[in-house]
């Protein structure tokens, strides 16, 4: 097998957005107490795309990709493939609009882990190798030592979830502005592959995918901030 797919992240017990296929960590504030720094990231609504050194792929890797949204990441995987060695860099793909438009993006593709060997990288150096490849890191919202208070932690998180997050979504169905699709926590140090359900915890939004069809039939790529500027497709440059 060339690569193992991205795990099933498990949802917080309090996160309303699970369907009947997802899994909850009833047990997370154990996890938690265990974990010494906290670090949470906007869950953006993209596809779950990596690159290794075996190619571009989605959420399945199986093998690599061929879809049409992915034919710049794949142009630039061309130039870095040669420089990943064992390193796997998984993004957020959001060069094809899904249920939510972000009006304010800087850029398609968000990356939110590396794995290496059966090791997922600490989030220091996410964000080192993502510098390195000159792609950005997902939104970071918060960054915390232990939770002691349990109430009062998921409060605060769902506070977090009644804002826009950073890029000024609008929701495809209503075309009225909306909330951020999601949190991801995650423990900022490194953890082997076999730990990943009691290290990344997700909140999503109830409701979240609202299209009628699915949106690989009349698919849109996503409108950039600055188009024209160094992050847009490769022929337009």
């Amino acid at each position: 097998m060339q690569s193992v797919k991205y795990g099933r992240t498990y949802h917080y017990p309090f996160s309303p957005g699970t369907t009947s296929d997802d899994r909850i960590n009833f047990d997370y504030w154990s996890d938690l107490q265990q974990i010494k720094t906290v670090v949470h990231t906007e869950k953006l609504d993209g596809e779950n795309n990596c690159l290794s050194k075996w190619g571009v792929f989605a959420r399945s890797h199986a093998a690599p990709t061929t879809s049409p949204w992915t034919a710049t990441l794949r142009e630039f995987w061309q130039l870095v493939k040669n420089d990943l060695g064992d390193l796997e860099i998984f993004l957020e793909n959001l060069y094809a609009v899904h249920s939510i438009r972000y009006q304010q993006l800087e850029h398609h593709f968000y990356v939110f882990a590396v794995r290496e060997a059966g090791r997922w990288l600490s989030w220091e150096e996410v964000t080192f190798y993502a510098a390195l490849l000159d792609l950005p890191t997902v939104p970071v919202i918060g960054i915390e030592s232990t939770p002691v208070n349990r109430l009062l932690f998921e409060e605060k998180l769902l506070n977090i979830t009644g804002t826009a997050g950073a890029f000024d979504p609008i929701d495809t169905a209503t075309e009225q502005p909306c909330t951020l699709e999601g949190i991801v926590s995650r423990n900022a140090v490194a953890f082997h592959r076999d730990d990943f359900a009691h290290n990344v915890f997700k909140w999503v939004r109830k409701g979240h995918v609202k299209t009628n069809e699915h949106w690989t039939r009349n698919w849109k790529r996503a409108p950039l901030k600055n188009e024209g500027g160094n992050y847009v497709d490769f022929n337009n440059r």
